[in-house]
């Protein structure tokens, strides 16, 4: 296999810790599709966490979650996203009251606004796109025939299903590897058995 792909399928993820419901729920909903890749899913740091626009110049693919309000580095990684012409998507959390910074945010970008509800429709909508990503670049990706199969058919349901576990830190920036795909290069795979 070819370096490109070995390299993990990078989401970058920009959401404020208000959204940490809506973070979790993405990250759960990536590591669920039923493909083999190994994921790198990198989120807008909480704390004292480095801040990568590295990886974000680099990202397969760009999310911009807004609730209400804009926070520091979540403007930043915005224009990152833009000016490296990462493909990706503006979410708004609709229902909820905005800062006046929030505000000026939402009115001054130059794309459209997705609008979701809740974290399981965000994740509904964040999991459509993900589907046509991977099958748009399936070669890239190296999808095998029953993944190809199997994302296919998520794309063509009307409803999907929504995405199982519950809370934990899946809103942090997280490395998720296969083991149909990724050999270590060091180390020994524990099984549960």
């Amino acid at each position: 296999m070819s370096n490109e792909s070995n390299r993990p399928a990078t989401i970058y993820i920009s959401a404020a810790s208000d959204l940490m419901a809506e973070r979790e729920a993405l990250a759960r909903m990536i590591a669920e599709l039923p493909v083999t890749l190994a994921w790198r899913i990198m989120q807008t740091p909480i704390g004292e966490e480095p801040l990568d626009l590295e990886t974000l110049a680099a990202a397969d693919l760009y999310l911009l979650v807004m609730g209400g309000d804009i926070r520091a580095p979540v403007g930043l990684e915005w224009h990152t996203a833009q000016r490296s012409h990462r493909p990706g998507r503006a979410f708004l959390k609709r229902g909820i009251a905005r800062t006046p910074a929030g505000q000026v945010f939402v009115g001054q970008q130059n794309r459209p606004w997705q609008p979701f509800h809740d974290a399981a429709d965000l994740s509904r909508q964040v999991r459509r796109l993900l589907v046509e990503h991977l099958l748009e670049h399936a070669l890239r990706y190296q999808l095998t025939p029953a993944e190809f199969e199997q994302l296919t058919h998520l794309q063509e349901k009307a409803d999907v299903a929504e995405p199982s576990g519950s809370g934990g830190e899946a809103g942090r920036s997280a490395v998720i590897l296969s083991r149909e795909r990724f050999t270590p290069s060091g180390g020994v795979i524990v099984d549960d058995d």
